[in-house]
């Protein structure tokens, strides 16, 4: 899967992960991110393995455990829960109440608020409504097996636990879910209340 056809900036950021799937990234989502915290430099304050640029804002009573990196101009809402290794480039928004587990957010993604995100990549300019939610896991199937949809292809994955890629520019209404492995191209829509089954 080529993530640059969903991802304008994935590749840039952490070009050494060109060759991997979405949910091998996701799944090695804590050593990537300790990796890279490693390469941060003076702009960054970190403590157990959670790294926040000195422009970002992080309000009152947000639960961070490491590893994770905040990056330049970035705003974690009251509440906020982050956790499982996280990555949020430049000008990312989590509104408050959010949790993200796993997971990947291009510069300028937002969240409302009281959104999941888990084991996903967000692309550059996503936004999700108050609510909306992206599961990572089928505890209401006996088989856990995920399936994505690549090219009109129906793929298993060796995980069992994987959101979603969702494109840059694209937009998810409020309430909305997202099943995991869903593959969602650029610029895609997903109505208020509308459920996603990829496959």
């Amino acid at each position: 899967m080529n993530l640059s056809l969903y991802l304008s900036q994935f590749n840039l950021l952490f070009p050494e992960l060109t060759q991997e799937t979405p949910w091998s990234i996701t799944k090695k989502a804590q050593e990537i991110i300790l990796n890279k915290i490693k390469t941060l430099g003076s702009d960054y304050t970190i403590v157990d393995h959670v790294a926040i640029h000195k422009t970002a804002v992080v309000e009152q009573h947000v639960v961070a455990k490491g590893p994770i990196i905040i990056s330049a101009n970035c705003f974690v809402g009251a509440h906020a829960y982050l956790r499982g290794g996280v990555y949020l480039a430049e000008h990312v928004s989590i509104g408050p109440g959010c949790e993200v587990k796993s997971s990947f957010m291009m510069p300028r993604a937002a969240l409302a608020h009281f959104n999941f995100v888990g084991d996903s990549i967000l692309g550059t300019q996503v936004n999700m409504e108050a609510g909306s939610i992206i599961a990572n896991h089928f505890n209401e199937r006996d088989d856990k097996t995920i399936f994505v949809m690549i090219d009109g292809k129906r793929s298993a994955i060796d995980v069992t636990k994987f959101g979603a890629v969702v494109g840059d520019h694209t937009r998810i209404g409020a309430n909305a879910v997202l099943s995991p492995g869903t593959i969602l191209q650029q610029k895609s829509i997903v109505k208020r209340l509308e459920l996603i089954e990829p496959c």
